[in-house]
């Protein structure tokens, strides 16, 4: 739970105080100066156990979520690492979520309140309308407190995803402008893994793929738990002409958070690389399981469409350019080939098959 960004985690032995005890949770939550609290219970029945899990308003008492896991003992450590990453990536977009529900009420929200608005809206997809809302708060979060570096973190990620989503023309100056405000994060806050996961994004969209894994592993190093550290790797994987191995990672972030709010993103990776593999009907598969997580990805379903294309469905793939130009309406064909501008075999093979399925669907060429 401490590797959640900006939280404050009480330690175990005062928390252990309360074990088996029947205390208002409210109370705790006064007495412990915290605003949320997490609980639970352990039941074994023969070679089961099933974990019980409940995230709760301290102030309000309410409950904002649940879980319950039941695995085999077969392997007592390895289940509890699967379920404490589990927690782990499910809290921090709950508590993410909550914190925005309550910065929305208050009267005067501070730097940190106003970028936990920034990250929900960054959660709900990746429209231009979103993205831009999100970058909004968090300048506005640094407005506050220039050097906050969760404000920063949300700058670049803000960028990044305008970039990689193909949102705006300025891709390549999203994308430095981003890695200079990384660089700033890294200065002061060197041992933040998702200040090195986001550097590693624009390493791997900016023609240095192999730098680009380094960085997410190293994040991982410094956050095994980062379930989109993997998903990322297997992005470079395709630019690096060996999206073979892909699935695979996204296969492990899908063990590590299987409801995460960026699940669509990964599916959706997992797709992009089956599609590069010349395997239009599994990136089908893998494309409309990433849009029925969430719908609110344009590059989805250009990448559904495309793949529908080179299969000869045409009608199938001009409704699903249509969906993505609803949410892009200014994505052109023009923007993907000026955004991949290289004469690197391997993200040469990774852009014109995708352009030409686009070209199919009837995406515009300017």
């Amino acid at each position: 739970m401490s590797r959640i960004h900006g939280s404050f985690v009480i330690g175990r032995n005062t928390a252990f105080t309360y074990k088996g005890k029947h205390v208002d949770l409210k109370q705790i939550g006064r007495q412990l100066n915290v605003r949320y609290v997490l609980e639970g219970s352990i039941q074994r029945s023969g070679v089961r156990m099933r974990v019980s899990v409940q995230l709760i308003d301290a102030e309000s008492g309410n409950h904002l979520w649940a879980e319950r896991f039941d695995k085999s003992l077969a392997d007592l450590f390895d289940m509890q690492d699967e379920i404490v990453a589990h927690l782990a990536n499910a809290l921090g977009a709950q508590l993410v979520a909550a914190e925005a529900r309550r910065a929305e009420r208050a009267p005067n929200p501070d730097s940190l309140d106003l970028y936990y608005q920034g990250m929900a809206w960054m959660h709900k997809g990746i429209t231009p309308d979103y993205v831009a809302t999100a970058r909004h708060f968090f300048e506005r979060a640094l407005a506050l407190d220039p050097a906050n570096v969760f404000g920063l973190l949300g700058v670049a990620a803000a960028d990044i995803t305008s970039a990689i989503g193909f949102l705006a023309d300025d891709r390549v100056a999203r994308l430095a402008a981003a890695e200079s405000t990384l660089t700033q994060v890294l200065s002061v806050a060197p041992e933040n893994a998702a200040a090195h996961l986001f550097l590693g994004l624009v390493q791997i969209h900016t023609a240095r793929a192999s730098q680009g894994v380094r960085e997410c592993e190293r994040a991982l190093v410094l956050n095994r738990n980062l379930a989109h550290a993997h998903a990322q790797i297997g992005t470079a994987k395709v630019f690096l002409g060996q999206a073979e191995e892909a699935e695979a990672h996204v296969q492990e972030a899908l063990r590590l958070s299987p409801h995460d709010t960026l699940a669509y993103v990964w599916c959706g990776i997992a797709g992009i690389a089956r599609f590069y593999l010349g395997k239009e009907e599994e990136a089908v598969a893998w494309l409309r399981r990433s849009i029925e997580t969430n719908r609110n990805d344009p590059m989805s379903h250009f990448f559904l469409a495309a793949a529908l294309a080179r299969l000869g469905r045409i009608p199938e793939a001009r409704s699903q350019a249509q969906a993505g130009l609803a949410m892009n309406p200014t994505f052109t064909i023009a923007r993907v080939r000026a955004g991949v501008p290289s004469d690197n075999p391997a993200r040469i093979a990774v852009r014109d098959p995708f352009i030409d399925g686009l070209r199919k669907a009837g995406v515009p060429e300017q």
